[in-house]
């Protein structure tokens, strides 16, 4: 098992960045879910997820994804996820999670569509 990280890396506002390490599974889903969620409550209802560090991920990890995605999404925020693994991107491939969580490949790509979808709800 690796160690599992979730390190808020940038909040401004309502958008939180975090990098997330190590294994996503069913010891490590609880905490990224209620770190992320935390998140949320403090006000960061935009979560952007880059997990180019995950080393695996199991069906845990993808019911903690999608706990993120339901609770941001009643917060009235998003998640986006930013350089995952190409195994981690199959996945949420196969099981059609990838169209409920947008992907970019570097966190900057994602930045760059979060501003810009705000500054075109602005508009």
């Amino acid at each position: 098992m690796t160690d599992f990280r979730l390190t808020a890396q940038h909040t401004d506002g309502d958008l939180a960045v975090a990098h997330v390490s190590g294994d996503l599974d069913f010891d490590t889903a609880p905490r990224i879910r209620s770190q992320a969620l935390a998140l949320i409550e403090q006000g960061h209802r935009h979560l952007l997820l880059d997990l180019e560090a995950v080393t695996f991920c199991d069906s845990s990890g993808l019911n903690a994804l999608i706990g993120i995605y339901r609770c941001a999404k009643q917060a009235g925020g998003s998640v986006t996820l930013a350089a995952l693994p190409d195994r981690l991107e199959r996945l949420l491939d196969l099981t059609g999670l990838g169209t409920l969580l947008p992907a970019y490949p570097t966190t900057a790509h994602a930045l760059n569509a979060h501003t810009s979808s705000r500054n075109t709800a602005i508009a």
